[in-house]
């Protein structure tokens, strides 16, 4: 059995800093070391470890079958010492380390989003935190915090994922739009006229809320998926989709003319957001993150 060292971290940090930046010669600036002292260290862990990590050279660099699991093994104990840390830190009545946030794209410009608010109140409180955000659809969040690469993250999910706690944070009004271009922007149908109008045209739907865009809508298939906003903008200011737009995205071009909202009968539209957590104990960066979220959220009940 191999028996780890301060050194072995320190070569498996090179490893996985490497492997984030995709080469030898990308990690240099990263790893603030020329590429001779990272082709050292990394024959330094080969030897230690007695496997071969990657292939580099002419045809780049590419993991081999040992490497990619010895990646997959260095996360996990990575994560594992990092929350180790920040377990030890509370003893000294005080929170630091890294804090990893997913969130899904195109937040931004909503008001009603606690997490501005909730970030600056956190930092506020003076917290020796490096704070990391990697934005994502919501399949790839909740694989990461699934797997502890996030500590938790905020966005639409539909499904629910053994292993993971759900917790409503806000909901997010949404209108349905169509572009300039559409026979629809300058008509003055409603009703079941304009209800027909809208099965009978092209219809795009986000990926991840696909039977909801449908159910809403009232048609039976999409004929474009996305999987982020922009995306979906794209395709509506095209003038050959309608779909389901954040209000606060579309007002931009809605104010230039570029977008028109369709009046759909029915309740205000809307997508819940919440934020996700992996089920267990919480280390106390995330329990400190959590209680200003709350506070900074109007209208959720957290379970």
């Amino acid at each position: 059995m191999i028996q780890l060292h301060d050194v072995d971290l320190k070569l498996l940090r090179v490893f996985a800093t490497i492997v984030k930046c995709g080469g030898f010669s990308a990690a240099q600036a990263a790893l603030n070391a020329g590429q001779s002292t990272i082709s050292e260290q990394m024959t330094h862990l080969e030897t230690r470890l007695g496997v071969k990590l990657c292939q580099r050279g002419r045809s780049g660099f590419r993991l081999t079958e040992q490497g990619v699991a010895i990646h997959e093994a260095t996360q996990r104990l990575l994560s594992a010492v990092e929350t180790f840390c920040m377990d030890a830190d509370v003893l000294k009545q005080r929170i630091s380390g890294k804090l990893n946030l997913g969130i899904i794209d195109s937040t931004l410009t909503d008001r009603d989003s606690p997490l501005p608010r909730a970030t600056q109140r956190f930092v506020s409180r003076g917290h020796d935190v490096h704070l990391s955000v990697y934005v994502g659809t919501p399949a790839e969040l909740e694989e990461r915090v699934l797997d502890n690469r996030l500590h938790l993250a905020i966005g639409h999910f539909p499904a629910r994922i053994p292993g993971l706690a759900y917790d409503p944070l806000y909901r997010e009004s949404l209108g349905l739009y169509c572009g300039r271009h559409h026979p629809l922007f300058g008509s003055e149908l409603g009703g079941k006229a304009l209800k027909d109008a809208i099965v009978a045209s092209r219809i795009v739907v986000r990926g991840y809320m696909q039977q909801y865009d449908l159910d809403v809508l009232g048609v039976s298939k999409a004929a474009a998926t996305v999987d982020n906003i922009e995306a979906l903008a794209i395709l509506i200011i095209s003038g050959a989709y309608l779909g389901l737009l954040p209000m606060h995205v579309a007002e931009q071009w809605v104010r230039t003319g570029e977008m028109r909202q369709l009046s759909t009968q029915g309740d205000h539209l809307e997508s819940p957001f919440d934020v996700i957590t992996r089920r267990g104990v919480s280390p106390p960066i995330l329990t400190a993150f959590l209680e200003d979220l709350t506070a900074c959220t109007s209208g959720a009940t957290r379970n």
